[in-house]
């Protein structure tokens, strides 16, 4: 996206950043080692949901019948991408093999025509007559996978195939049939074809993605489902299944980014101001309901409730719908630089993105629930008691990947000014700046668990770095070249430092790390009179892991005062800093078969209680957890 005309920062190279050291290094490390070649064991097991022997019997190479469900090829896109991602790090030649090898056989799948979409080609449902077949879903992913591809790689085999793909549907959409106003359901299709239009030039590619932004509430019919009930241009509030909805959102500002257009930039903020400060939860997961109805009257699954409905132990927050939470904010953060937006990013990238995926890199949860109870809860659609290695529902292992594997991409960003810090963690930054001139970044950071931040300037240059300052930081402090400066570092601001450098200046970030005791808004009714515990970027949870056997954590109260201290454990979790300090039992008689009961006075004591990541829970066996505890 360096040359999007209206994106106020402009993506780094790929190859011109990586990981080097700490949190988001160890965990590229785990999505290329682990994730990635064990999410492609799963994706032969015939019982997944998702498995890329379709595309081997669509081609003429194996027999069968499909299998899978409706989205199966986009979720295999999903782990190609993926794999495009590391490669552009590591240059791996054996990934550029395993690619290569894929991508023949999806050119032998695709038909004359340009169409690929193989739970139709492999059956005798017909083309385009249920949106709930997703094939614009699974050719919207494809089309990224392989701008994706090309860029990183600079070849043509997989962008030839989307090409003939996105010609295809421009055929098809572009004359605008009544009969498919309300295509498609999930719509990745935006997006991929707003990434194929930078990767080639085509302006059909864009034109057409604009097409099917204008469609959805075009027509009398639709649903809140997938925001199709008003057009977009039109809404004023977070609607729907929260993937469609995000995914809706960011192909929507990706056609901003290339048009300028107001009205759709209005409506996206409008959006994101009810969708961030009535609907999100603490850990930055969306989509509270399994299943509801919307405010217009229309059910809906998978989905925002209405405002500040928020329940903990039946909260669906797919991590689909994180993930698509912390893209579309990516995308805002371009437009117009603005850290509340990074910090929504950063928010979901420790929490509701990281609860999905074991610590081992293994086995995977579809949805983040915020309370858990253990052996005794009630499963809902989707909800799982552990994370699981195969699954009837595949879209989010390969969402987690693609996710992990892009991140070394967020972390900075240019524009005519200089150098933006997105994201904190070791890291190393080669690339140059809008006047041509060269620059190296080099940081050095322990940060989630510590809030000191080294950054080098490797060459004598003159340019702005923006440090973002985040909106849990008050009291940050910058130091350069080990000299406290007067720059103003407001929480939820960028930071501003221009002046010229020399070779081998370093600037110093102090980011206090205090724990922090956050109620939510009154009109929660599910954390009204509790709190949640937060340090830096991470959202912290009680797991009865961490208790006596006999102790329910429902019996667990935090006193306002509480003092919590960090200690950061190497062997636990993966190595994580938990939180420790005293609490309150609290001793009551056992509930039963009670509904209310009259208010009595009862004991308490003091009690040692071990807080962790919730991002962390349920790696220890079937757990009872919970995020908002009661306060007093």
């Amino acid at each position: 996206m360096t040359h999007s005309p209206y994106y106020r920062l402009k993506d780094v190279d790929p190859s011109s950043v990586c990981w080097t050291t700490g949190f988001w290094a160890e965990k590229f490390d785990l999505c290329r080692k682990t994730i990635i070649p064990n999410m492609r064991h799963a994706m032969d097991v015939p019982e997944n949901g998702a498995v890329f022997k379709n595309f081997y019997v669509a081609a003429g190479l194996e027999e069968g019948t499909h299998m899978g469900r409706y989205w199966s090829d986009g979720d295999c896109y999903k782990w190609l991408e993926a794999v495009a991602h590391v490669y552009g790090v590591t240059g791996d030649e054996e990934l550029d093999r395993v690619m290569d090898e894929l991508i023949e056989v999806i050119g032998k799948a695709q038909a004359p025509d340009g169409y690929l979409s193989t739970q139709i080609q492999l059956t005798d449902k017909g083309r385009w007559q249920n949106l709930h077949h997703h094939e614009l879903y699974n050719m919207g992913h494809l089309m990224t996978a392989a701008s994706i591809h090309h860029r990183v790689t600079g070849k043509n085999n997989l962008l030839d195939i989307a090409k003939k793909v996105a010609e295809y549907l421009y055929a098809v959409f572009q004359p605008r049939p009544p009969q498919l106003a309300h295509f498609g359901f999930n719509p990745s299709n935006i997006m991929g074809m707003v990434e194929l239009y930078r990767a080639t030039g085509d302006a059909r590619y864009l034109e057409l993605a604009g097409i099917f932004v204008e469609m959805r509430g075009s027509a009398p019919g639709g649903s809140d489902l997938n925001q199709d009930h008003v057009p977009l241009r039109r809404e004023t509030e977070a609607v729907g299944h929260a993937v469609t909805a995000t995914y809706l959102y960011c192909g929507a500002t990706d056609v901003y980014a290339e048009t300028g257009e107001r009205a759709l930039l209005e409506a996206l903020e409008r959006i994101w101001v009810d969708m961030t400060t009535r609907k999100m939860y603490i850990t930055g997961g969306i989509g509270a309901l399994h299943h509801g109805v919307s405010r217009r009257g229309d059910p809906v699954h998978e989905a925002f409730g209405l405002e500040y409905q928020l329940p903990n132990a039946t909260a669906y927050n797919e991590t689909c719908a994180n993930i698509g939470n912390a893209m579309w904010n990516w995308r805002m953060l371009r437009t117009a630089g603005e850290a509340k937006y990074a910090d929504v990013m950063e928010l979901v990238l420790y929490n509701s993105m990281l609860s999905a995926v074991s610590i081992d890199g293994k086995s995977f949860f579809y949805t983040d629930p915020l309370r858990w109870y253990g052996s005794e809860h009630r499963l809902l659609s989707q909800d799982a008691p552990s994370r699981w290695y195969t699954f009837n529902c595949y879209c989010c292992p390969p969402q987690v990947a693609r996710c992990i594997s892009w991140l070394h991409e967020w972390a900075c960003s240019l524009s005519d000014e200089g150098v933006w810090v997105n994201l904190y963690g070791g890291n190393k930054l080669e690339t140059k700046l809008a006047d041509g001139s060269p620059i190296t970044l080099s940081q050095e950071t322990s940060y989630p668990w510590e809030g000191l931040i080294k950054i080098t300037i490797q060459e004598k240059t003159k340019c702005a770095v923006m440090l973002r300052i985040p909106a849990w930081a008050e009291g940050a402090q910058i130091k350069i070249n080990g000299e406290m400066t007067d720059v103003n570092a407001k929480p939820e601001t960028y930071a501003k430092l221009e002046r010229e450098w020399s070779s081998n200046d370093t600037i110093e970030l102090l980011l206090p790390m205090d724990v922090r005791l956050v109620r939510a808004h009154p009109r929660v009714e599910e954390a009204l009179n509790q709190v949640a515990i937060l340090r830096g970027p991470v959202v912290y949870c009680l797991e009865s892991v961490d208790l006596p056997n006999n102790i329910d954590i429902s019996k667990i109260h935090i006193p306002r005062n509480v003092h919590l201290t960090p200690r950061h454990n190497q062997n636990l979790l993966g190595g994580v800093t938990v939180l420790e300090g005293e609490a309150r039992l609290v001793h009551e008689d056992e509930w039963k078969g009670e509904l209310y009961r009259k208010i009595s006075d009862a004991s308490t004591e003091p009690i040692w209680i071990t807080l962790i990541p919730y991002y962390a829970w349920a790696n220890r066996g079937i757990s009872k957890m919970t995020v908002w505890m009661p306060v007093c």
